[in-house]
């Protein structure tokens, strides 16, 4: 009777500590896809942004906002991030939300932007994290709204 409530222990530990990973897991995929971002931001990199922002090209708005963000932000050097806070603590189903984060390159001014995040996926399917658009630089004081 021990071995069993013993056993039943250690499956419901693992059952909730695989859950947990599972619904964490979306943070650190949006932290290293926005990284990414802000690195070819960083290199001035249009087409390696456009890529990183499925649409961003059919919507004009999103496409200048790129462009003079890859031509204003173009710093030589690695990227820091600073800070990043995600879109969401904890992704359950689909949704989208604000991600920030703060970078600098080097000695350079502290850069502060949001980037539009949008998850998919269900608990038990196959998850997705995509990048929707990237803010001009806010005020390092300021939120994403």
């Amino acid at each position: 009777m021990r071995w069993l409530a013993i056993v039943l222990a250690g499956v419901a530990f693992l059952a909730v500590s695989v859950g947990l990973t599972f619904l964490l897991r979306p943070g650190s995929d949006e932290r290293a896809a926005v990284a990414a971002l802000i690195r070819a931001q960083a290199r001035g990199d249009v087409a390696a942004m456009l890529a990183a922002l499925p649409g961003c090209s059919a919507r004009p708005a999103c496409l200048d906002e790129v462009g003079h963000n890859a031509a204003a932000l173009r710093h030589p050097g690695a990227v820091e991030v600073l800070q990043f806070t995600p879109s969401s603590r904890l992704t359950v189903g689909e949704g989208t939300g604000l991600a920030r984060i703060a970078w600098r390159v080097g000695s350079a001014a502290t850069v502060v932007q949001c980037v539009r995040v949008r998850h998919g996926g269900g608990p038990l399917g196959g998850r997705s994290t995509a990048l929707l658009s990237l803010s001009a630089p806010i005020d390092p004081s300021s939120g994403c709204h």
